[in-house]
């Protein structure tokens, strides 16, 4: 059976990362969180004092260094090199600047290329903001999920209390707001729903029914 690509596309938490694992696993195929290694480079500028409009610089430490995912009993690991830093990544600092480190179009570019070729033999997971529109733009599947801020914001919320960070709902409604018009009007690989993707609106629905629609579409399509 033909290993297939599959591309998750949408905003901030609207879901596609605990969908993408889900649906991965059942599969038995690699899953790339793309978000995670935008997130892994804005970790870094702040680390090392690197400025988020210094394009030259982020792409410095990009090539000085090495972004890597581990899979583990309660999930997957992000690292820079051989420090973990799956919790920092999500810190609100991180959330509120990941969108300018990402608008940079040589970060985009070596990024993206590292993510086509985890996707060159098939058999993988990928989400993010542009998967299905520029780093897979022949996936043999595009899914692009939405939900209300609202939820969004509450998903967020409930997340970040069951691993210990700090966060203020109102603020993540605010931040949400501001992170979709960043991503949806940025000059390079704006959020946008490839034209031969199909939507699917997660508000109000479980987990258990969005996989059960996603692996429907996966059917249908294949």
């Amino acid at each position: 059976m033909k290993k297939l690509q599959i591309a998750i596309d949408g905003p901030a938490s609207a879901g596609k990362s605990t969908i993408a694992k889900i649906i991965a696993k059942e599969k038995n195929y690699i899953y790339l969180d793309t978000g995670a290694m935008y997130r892994a480079v804005t970790w870094a500028a702040i680390h090392k004092n690197v400025s988020f409009d210094d394009e030259a610089a982020l792409v410095h430490l990009l090539e000085q260094n090495q972004i890597g995912f581990k899979n583990d009993v309660d999930g997957q690991h992000v690292f820079w090199n051989d420090e973990d830093i799956t919790l920092a990544i999500r810190q609100d600092e991180v959330s509120h600047n990941v969108s300018e480190v990402s608008a940079h179009p040589a970060v985009r570019e070596i990024l993206v290329e590292i993510q086509q070729n985890y996707a060159e033999q098939g058999g993988i997971v990928m989400d993010g903001r542009d998967i299905g529109t520029a780093v897979l733009p022949h996936a043999d599947v595009k899914i692009f999920l939405i939900a209300s801020v609202d939820e969004r914001a509450q998903r967020r919320y409930k997340e970040n209390q069951s691993k210990g960070i700090p966060a203020d709902l109102e603020t993540l409604k605010k931040e949400i707001a501001r992170r979709d018009h960043l991503d949806s009007t940025r000059e390079v690989s704006p959020l946008i729903k490839a034209k031969d993707a199909i939507e699917v609106d997660t508000t109000g629905l479980t987990i258990e029914e969005v996989v059960d629609t996603i692996n429907q579409i996966i059917a249908d399509k294949c």
